[in-house]
């Protein structure tokens, strides 16, 4: 490449996001190439949470794809602006990005970081999308950052796995960071707390334990759930939480149940855990779910069109994990086929997990599959709020034919329809029988499609 070929470096951002879809992401494209010397190309990455986490998780595909792009037996060495002997310009494009997201004048502080607990960079609250089910988390997270030690301390996260707990803390660490420049976090897991303890007691050095988590600005703890059982990390965060507390230090925790369903924690903790603000995270409605679809996807610069994301968000409806895994499945299989984001590839990554045990009755997805094709209209205005008659006869035929044809409840056949309740399929139901008994046109369009749904 020698100094900066820029053509070279555009080929290996290409070979990286096909050889590795489920790790590139848009802001890959701010890495700067700086020079190629002694058989390793160096990259500058100016944002210090980027750097530790390509550092960490992304150097080995890097190289992989330098190597593949240049034909040279070539390691790659990510840098900050730090290791540099003299600064480099940012470009203006740069520049731009960087003032959007953070205050010109402040570099963040990551030495606080455990580096088994890496910061991803996608986490930050622009990328956040917020429904009912999470905004007064998201609000509360938000007012921590800003004012941390002043507002919600203790601020207690709690919900399912894969709702954006995780999220949400990483989102609070990168905005406190930027936010000041002195400003000194520590981020873990709880099992990282766990296993530094008894680490610490063993090689008698609980001073160096204590010093680390004691004197911080701010100390966030992922899955603190984990304390359940275990009495003497319980006491010696008894008495952690109390130091930074007492000395107005924030303090943020994350966990899977709410403090008063933790089993087997102490009621000193749970009456500490539950003086600041306890926020619930729920699972997320179906806009919601199409909303971070179509945010997961922009992060790896991929569009989904409404009918994509709106099948992909009926047939997931349980966390956002699972909804950034039916991404990665689909760009799978698109780099593997030479193919388009569609549909059809969204039915072959998600795939009916319902049909092997109950094959004479059709699924959910196919009383939709046949209903659009015989009314001719679209997934994602089905499943909208629209209810103009063209779309609302044909979702209440759907969920008349799910109810009669699927084992699937009242509550559930709503849910799948865009999240409404169970009067609403009730309704459906009563409103399609009185139209087949008042209108003989109606009765026979609806045993139309009921055959073409029970067609072999």
């Amino acid at each position: 490449m020698g100094q900066a070929d820029p053509h070279a470096w555009d080929g290996i951002l290409a070979q990286l996001r096909v050889t590795n879809p489920t790790t590139w992401r848009r802001w890959f494209e701010d890495i700067e190439p700086l020079e190629l010397a002694a058989g390793t190309l160096k990259l500058l990455v100016r944002e210090p949470v980027q750097l530790k986490y390509l550092q960490h998780r992304c150097k080995q595909q890097f190289t992989e794809a330098t190597q593949a792009v240049m034909g040279l037996l070539v390691a790659v060495r990510f840098v900050g602006e730090a290791d540099l002997e003299q600064p480099v310009a940012a470009g203006p494009s740069d520049a731009a990005t960087a003032a959007a997201h953070y205050p010109p004048s402040h570099q963040p502080q990551c030495e606080g970081f455990d580096d088994e607990m890496l910061i991803c960079p996608d986490h930050l609250f622009e990328n956040f999308v917020v429904g009912p089910g999470n905004e007064l988390a998201h609000a509360a997270a938000i007012a921590v950052a800003r004012k941390p030690g002043w507002v919600y301390n203790p601020f207690f996260i709690h919900g399912g796995v894969g709702l954006g707990k995780t999220h949400l803390l990483q989102a609070i660490c990168q905005a406190a960071m930027y936010g000041s420049p002195d400003f000194r976090i520590y981020y873990t897991s709880c099992d990282g707390f766990i296993n530094q303890f008894v680490g610490a007691v063993g090689a008698g050095r609980m001073d160096d334990f204590r010093h680390r988590y004691r004197h911080v600005e701010m100390l966030v703890i992922d899955d603190i759930h984990g304390l359940s059982t275990r009495e003497r990390t319980q006491e010696e965060f008894f008495h952690t939480f109390n130091s930074l507390y007492q000395a107005g230090k924030q303090i943020v925790l994350s966990s899977d149940a709410a403090p008063n369903e933790i089993p087997a924690l102490e009621e000193r903790l749970t009456s500490r855990f539950n003086c600041g603000l306890v926020a619930e995270i729920q699972r997320p409605a179906f806009e919601t779910r199409i909303a971070i679809l179509k945010t997961k996807a922009a992060l790896r610069r991929i569009t989904l069109s409404n009918d994509v994301a709106s099948y992909l968000a009926a047939k997931i409806d349980t966390n956002v994990r699972e909804l950034e895994g039916a991404i990665t499945t689909m760009q799978g299989l698109a780099a593997i086929n030479n193919g388009p984001l569609d549909l059809e590839l969204a039915k072959r990554a998600v795939g009916e997990k319902n049909g092997s045990s109950d094959t004479q009755l059709p699924s959910i997805q196919d009383i939709v599959d046949t209903v659009t094709s015989h009314y001719g209209v679209k997934l994602s205005d089905l499943l909208s709020k629209r209810r103009h008659r063209s779309i609302a006869m044909p979702r209440q035929v759907c969920m008349w034919l799910a109810r009669k044809h699927t084992r699937y409840s009242l509550q559930e056949i709503g849910g799948y329809f865009g999240g409404r309740d169970h009067t609403t399929v009730m309704h459906a139901v009563k409103a399609v029988n009185m139209k087949r008994g008042k209108d003989p046109t109606i009765d026979q369009d609806v045993t139309q499609v009921e055959q073409q749904l029970l067609a072999p």
